[in-house]
């Protein structure tokens, strides 16, 4: 087995730029704080877009609904980077919802893919999406060349979501798209309100248990963004998901035993469904998720157990 020491070199030697000058959407949620993070240790330099006032230098007021960007910036980038979005945790899920959280994905990847397609450089853009595209799938081992499920809600989004990343690619820049599966981590994603759940004693599967859940640590997350962003010959769709996909009663029980609570109450299906109405599905869908494209390029995972990714996702 190569030691990460080698791989580590090996990336090295495929960067085709030094430190690199990142702009990015999306830069205070969840994902955002912590990749910026991680960018200005490894001494990149990141421009964070905003919507309201501009309080630095390392901000810039964009308007993406009327697709508002300064172009100067894209231009003088080597990577644009997507991860704008209204919250998937949201109550109650109306139509007028469905339109805010599918427009503020589409707008914004489609205002940036537009502006780097007017560019003369033509920055690299990775695009974020998610996993659950692929809608409910069993068990079957789905990698970035399994079709996505328009017919869901959720299916539906991505689709527009990575279609409106195309007037970069056909314009001829690099462009990676981030399906991005459940990020663990205690600070935020979906496991923070879990946390408060099964430390009530509470906890346990969410309808049959048997449905996959694919997961990744939030320390591989940035570290796969950030190969993403550095690697000239990381293009097209990527499945930024754990190695080793469990079912969700496998997922609650190891929560269970590593917070020393039990772990036994389900959430009935139909409970979830009144609910959360339209995105209970999505809850409940089997992904079985493989990130077969990261693998091929020799990312090496410092979590790849589910029991190591929730051992660093409660540090």
């Amino acid at each position: 087995m190569r030691s990460r020491s080698t791989l580590a070199t090996r990336a090295e030697a495929r960067r085709t730029f030094g430190d690199m000058k990142l702009v990015l959407a999306g830069g205070s949620g969840f994902l955002g704080t912590a990749w910026r993070d991680h960018l200005a240790r490894q001494g990149h330099d990141v421009v964070r877009l905003v919507r309201g006032e501009v309080l630095s230098g390392s901000e810039s007021h964009w308007d993406p609904y009327a697709g508002q960007v300064d172009r100067s910036l894209v231009e003088s980038a080597d990577v644009v980077a997507n991860l704008a979005g209204a919250p998937l945790a949201h109550w109650p899920w109306t139509a007028s919802y469905r339109r805010t959280f599918t427009d503020s994905r589409v707008a914004t990847t489609r205002t940036l893919a537009e502006a780097i397609a007017s560019s003369d450089r033509k920055p690299a853009f990775l695009a974020q999406s998610g996993v659950a595209g692929y809608g409910d799938q069993g068990d079957r081992l789905l990698s970035e060349d399994a079709p996505v499920d328009a017919d869901t809600f959720m299916g539906s989004v991505v689709r527009q979501w990575e279609a409106a990343s195309q007037p970069a690619a056909d314009a001829g820049a690099r462009v990676a798209v981030l399906r991005t599966g459940v990020i663990l981590d205690r600070r935020g994603g979906a496991l923070k309100p879990l946390l408060l759940v099964f430390r009530a004693g509470l906890g346990g599967p969410i309808g049959s248990g048997r449905q996959y859940l694919s997961t990744m640590s939030l320390v591989d997350w940035v570290r796969a963004a950030t190969h993403l962003a550095e690697h000239d010959g990381s293009r097209g769709a990527y499945n930024l998901s754990g190695p080793n996909p469990t079912t969700n009663a496998e997922f609650g029980r190891e929560l269970g035993r590593m917070l020393h609570r039990p772990s036994v109450v389900p959430v009935p299906a139909v409970v979830l469904r009144t609910l959360a109405g339209t995105v209970a599905s999505e809850l409940l869908n089997s992904t079985r998720v493989e990130p077969a494209r990261l693998l091929a390029e020799g990312f090496l995972f410092e979590h790849p157990s589910l029991n190591s990714q929730l051992a660093a996702a409660l540090t």
